[in-house]
């Protein structure tokens, strides 16, 4: 299984807007997470078609969560930035090469792909299970101190406010 790194990107915008008392502009949180103002926009976007973030317009615009961080979930941002296709497709390869079986036997999907769609089910449901304010306590217990108070003192007081 392989995740972008838009996902990262996009969980750490998740948890930092936990953090925010105002909307964020988009170059503050690049320049916090050290990632292109047009890299992170892609991610921001797919946020925003998920109705994840919304941007809030004027002096002090930028993005904000539009639920309440207990509401959104790992894999609501996983899916809103890789989409919600499973991480397995069967392409049915038995059917294929000089030992092919005949579509006909070929009725209820093989072990391989029960056991990947199992494995996808699985992967799913525990991301389902941690939200974003989950997240940003485990991330507050990662480091000394308030990280994530440090965190909203810094985007507040950045002299860059334009979204």
């Amino acid at each position: 299984m392989k995740v972008s790194g838009g996902v990262e990107t996009a969980l750490h915008c998740c948890v930092v807007l936990t953090a925010a008392a105002e909307p964020v502009p988009a170059v503050r949180l690049a320049e916090l997470h050290g990632v292109s103002a047009t890299y992170l926009a892609k991610q921001l976007q797919a946020l925003s078609r998920a109705q994840l973030v919304r941007s809030a317009q004027g002096k002090a615009g930028g993005y904000v969560l539009t639920r309440s961080p207990w509401e959104i979930t790992v894999l609501d941002v996983v899916e809103a930035v890789e989409g919600p296709q499973p991480t397995f497709v069967c392409t049915e390869i038995r059917q294929r090469g000089p030992m092919a079986a005949p579509p006909e036997a070929c009725t209820a999907p093989c072990a391989i792909t029960r056991t990947m769609i199992a494995a996808d089910r699985a992967w799913r449901a525990a991301l389902r299970e941690v939200t974003i304010a989950d997240l940003g306590r485990m991330v507050g217990e990662d480091y000394e101190g308030d990280v994530l108070g440090q965190i909203g003192t810094w985007l507040a007081t950045g002299s860059d406010r334009s979204a």
